[in-house]
């Protein structure tokens, strides 16, 4: 088989030790009929006593005789039984599957939801001066940003976070901060990164 050479590079070993070899295999070799001719080529040779073919993992598990075999004769022999299959055997992998129409929302950020949302909220129209909607309009459509809701769940974090760690704080951090200079780095560090993604535009 021209590609044999392609697919054997391809090959990774899971796990090894004497008398057992794990392999994962690529994609094109994990099709019905080319497991079946995997599993029959690999028993004939002495010394293997089992063969296992998983084509859900791509895995193939062989065991054998470590007295009478190595692992290089076990590979040897796998190779030339891919070397020896008919080309329309090998299958051609699967194409990744198309994502979903959603995952856009995700490649857009929350953004264009925030816009539906405040077109619900805030009423078209001029607001009229001195009014209480014009006093607050603003306050609303600065919070329906992605800006401003990442903000809100990352202090929703840092105070879950405290609140968690409040009597660690208090109790141990606090009465020997030297001791504890390895929980205040990361406690500062944190408050930078936090300060940070606030001031970036």
């Amino acid at each position: 088989m021209p590609q044999a050479a392609q697919l054997a590079g391809r090959i990774v070993v899971v796990h090894r030790e004497p008398g057992f070899l794990r392999l994962e295999l690529p994609g094109e070799l994990c099709g019905s009929d080319v497991t079946a001719d995997l599993d029959a080529g690999v028993r004939t040779l002495a010394g293997v006593t089992t063969v296992a073919v998983d084509p859900g993992w791509k895995r193939i598990s062989i065991r054998y005789d470590a007295a009478a075999l190595t692992t290089a004769q076990v590979a040897r022999q796998l190779f030339d039984v891919i070397d020896a299959l008919p080309d329309e055997a090998v299958a051609t992998p699967e194409a990744p599957a198309a994502a979903p129409a959603t995952s856009g929302i995700l490649d857009r950020g929350i953004q264009p939801l925030l816009d539906k949302v405040k077109a619900a909220v805030i009423p078209p129209g001029e607001v009229p001066a001195g009014s209480l909607r014009a006093r607050f309009q603003p306050m609303v459509e600065s919070a329906l940003t992605e800006k401003a809701v990442t903000n809100f769940f990352n202090d929703i974090v840092a105070f879950y976070l405290i609140k968690v760690h409040w009597d660690l704080i208090t109790k141990r951090w606090l009465q020997n901060p030297l001791a504890n200079s390895n929980a205040w780095l990361t406690t500062f560090y944190l408050v930078f990164l936090l300060v940070r993604y606030r001031k970036r535009p």
